[in-house]
């Protein structure tokens, strides 16, 4: 696809690395850390590199992708603001890159976290409740999950992480 400049990979590498201790000990992924890697990223490829429009277009982009999931609750805002940071260093081709991977590598994450704590078998019979119901009654009959299964956390700090560092060293 495109390929990365050694000192990109090796800041976007510092950002994600960084940012595992505070989200597995504080379970939050704090400002100074990705505003500093939002404002590095374009001070960097305004200094060295494609220039502002291409950062912020990737700020924005990694921003994007993941607010809607913020606005409904499934993630903290420090996840879409780690996105947005790394957006701003690979720009929107590999912000969006970035972010398959880390979607695949969340997935994964959440389905071996169901399967540790004993909930996949229980979640796929709910999800096949629901797809039985709509082709009966052609209605969507959504089946709330176990309160249980909500104490279950999910750093997605640590896929978006993950999931960049395989997008940046395996383009």
């Amino acid at each position: 696809m495109f390929i990365l400049a050694y000192p990109v990979v090796v800041c976007v590498a510092i950002l994600c690395i960084g940012s595992l201790y505070p989200e597995l000990k504080y379970h939050r992924i704090p400002n100074y850390l990705t505003f500093s890697g939002m404002a590095a990223g374009i001070f960097y490829q305004c200094a060295f590199a494609e220039g502002i429009v291409f950062s912020v277009a990737g700020l924005l982009l990694g921003l994007g992708v993941l607010l809607p999931f913020y606005l409904l609750g499934g993630m903290g805002a420090g996840d879409a603001k780690l996105m947005g940071a790394v957006g701003a260093f690979l720009g929107p081709a590999g912000v969006f890159e970035a972010f398959l991977f880390s979607a695949l590598i969340g997935g994964v994450y959440a389905v071996v976290l169901m399967t540790i704590h004993g909930y996949l078998r229980q979640n796929l019979k709910r999800y096949g409740r629901i797809l039985k119901g709509f082709f009966i009654t052609q209605e969507f009959i959504y089946v709330p999950p176990p309160k249980e299964m909500k104490d279950i956390k999910l750093f997605y700090g640590v896929a978006i992480s993950v999931g960049t560092l395989f997008s940046v060293l395996f383009p």
